[in-house]
C-alpha cells in the first residue's frame, strides 16, 4: 500500500485534536510535546507503510515491557540515557562548569537505604566464593585538588554472577550496596568482590528488541557511584573494569575512556588483611573530582523512579524490574 495521508489537512487537524491543542485545560508544554511525538509517529507510519499487524505487534511489545518493568532497562539500550548525559555535558560546557569526573548513566538498579558507614565499608554481606576479593578505594576532591571531607559516596554493583541484590531474592537485601561518608582527607575504601559483566534477560522484551536491531544486550563489569557534597555538583557515574570483553562494546553506552579503571592483583594486601582477608586481592583505585556550584538543584541527583526511595507508586514499580 502506497497511501500517503500524513500531510492532509484532515490528519493535521486530527493531530491537534488528539493532542488537546484545541482545548483550554491541561498543560501547554505537555500538549506541545505530545503533538510533536504523535506527529513523528504518524509520519513514520506513513513513510514506512506500517501495517496494522506491525502496529499491534509493537503495542504488544510495549505491554510486555510494562509487565516486567523493563522500560528502564531498554532506555539505556536505545541510547536515551547517554543522550541525556550528552545534553547535560553540553549544558555544563555552556555554563563554563568545567572539570570534574565525567558523568555517565545511572541505570535502573539503584536501591535507596543502603547501610551508611564512615570512611570504610565491607560490602559483601553474602559469601561469593566465585568472585575475586576487591579492595576499592579513592579520594574525593574538588576541581582545585582540595580533599572534600564528609563527601557522600554511594556505591552499588552486582556479584560475580552478574546479579544485583534486592532484585535477586537469593541475596541479602543490601549485599554489595553501601553509602560511605569520606574521612577528613576525602578518602573512602571498601572491601567487596569483583563484579562480573552480564546481559539483559534472555528472551525478555528488551532482548527481543535489541536482537531485532542486530545488537547484543551485554554490559561489561562495572561499579556504580553517586557522589555528593554541599557546594558541589552531584555526580552520577560508574567505572568500567579494564579488560572485559564488552568494556568498549557496552549495550548501554556507558563507557567513557576516563572511567575505564585497571584492577591490580596483589598476592597480599595490607589494608585488606586488617579486615580478615589473607590472600590475593584485586585493588581498584577510583579518585573522584567534583565541580563547584551554588545552584541547589545541581547539588541533588535528578528525579526519577528508584526502588525504595519513596512511598510513591513509581518507586514501588521501579522495585519490580526484571533484570
Amino acid at each position: 500500500m502506497s497511501v500517503k495521508i500524513y500531510d492532509t489537512p484532515e490528519v493535521q487537524n486530527f493531530l491537534k485534536t488528539v493532542a488537546g491543542l484545541d482545548q483550554a485545560g491541561g498543560s501547554d508544554r505537555g500538549k506541545q510535546i505530545i503533538h510533536r511525538i504523535l506527529s513523528d509517529l504518524y509520519r513514520t507510519i506513513d513513510d514506512f507503510d506500517i501495517s496494522a499487524d506491525e502496529y499491534w505487534a509493537a503495542v504488544s511489545m510495549l505491554n510486555a515491557l510494562g509487565q516486567v518493568s523493563q522500560f528502564g532497562l531498554l532506555s539505556p539500550g536505545l541510547g536515551f540515557d547517554h543522550y541525556m548525559d550528552m545534553r547535560m555535558d553540553a549544558a555544563d560546557l555552556e555554563a563554563q562548569r568545567t572539570g570534574g569526573t565525567p558523568r555517565t548513566i545511572e541505570g535502573p538498579l539503584y536501591v535507596a537505604g543502603a547501610p551508611e558507614t564512615e570512611g570504610f565499608a565491607r560490602m559483601d554481606d553474602d559469601p561469593d566464593t566465585a568472585g575475586d576479593t576487591m579492595w576499592l578505594h579513592g579520594q574525593v576532591r574538588d576541581t582545585a585538588g582540595n580533599p572534600i571531607a564528609g563527601a557522600k559516596v554511594e556505591i552499588w554493583h552486582c556479584n560475580s554472577l552478574g546479579r544485583y541484590s534486592f532484585f535477586d531474592q537469593s541475596q541479602t537485601p543490601y549485599n554489595l550496596r553501601r553509602t560511605i561518608i569520606a574521612d577528613n582527607d576525602g578518602r573512602y575504601s571498601a572491601l567487596s568482590v569483583i563484579p562480573s559483566g552480564y546481559g539483559v534477560p534472555e528472551g525478555a522484551p528488551t532482548d527481543q528488541i535489541l536482537k531485532m536491531l542486530g545488537r547484543h544486550g551485554e554490559r561489561p563489569a562495572h561499579i556504580h557511584y553517586f557522589v555528593s557534597a554541599p557546594g558541589q555538583q552531584h555526580l552520577t557515574t560508574q567505572i568500567n573494569l579494564a579488560g572485559d570483553k564488552y568494556t568498549y562494546d557496552d549495550f548501554a553506552f556507558a563507557t567513557r575512556e576516563e572511567l575505564v579503571v585497571e584492577g591490580k592483583r596483589l598476592e597480599q594486601h595490607a589494608e585488606a588483611k586488617k579486615h580478615g582477608v589473607d590472600g590475593p586481592v584485586t585493588e581498584v583505585v577510583f579518585d573522584i573530582e567534583l565541580s563547584p556550584t551554588d545552584a541547589d538543584e545541581l547539588q541533588e541527583r535528578h528525579k526519577r523512579a528508584r526502588a525504595l526511595e519513596s512511598e510513591s507508586a513509581d518507586s514501588q514499580l521501579a522495585a519490580t524490574a526484571t533484570v
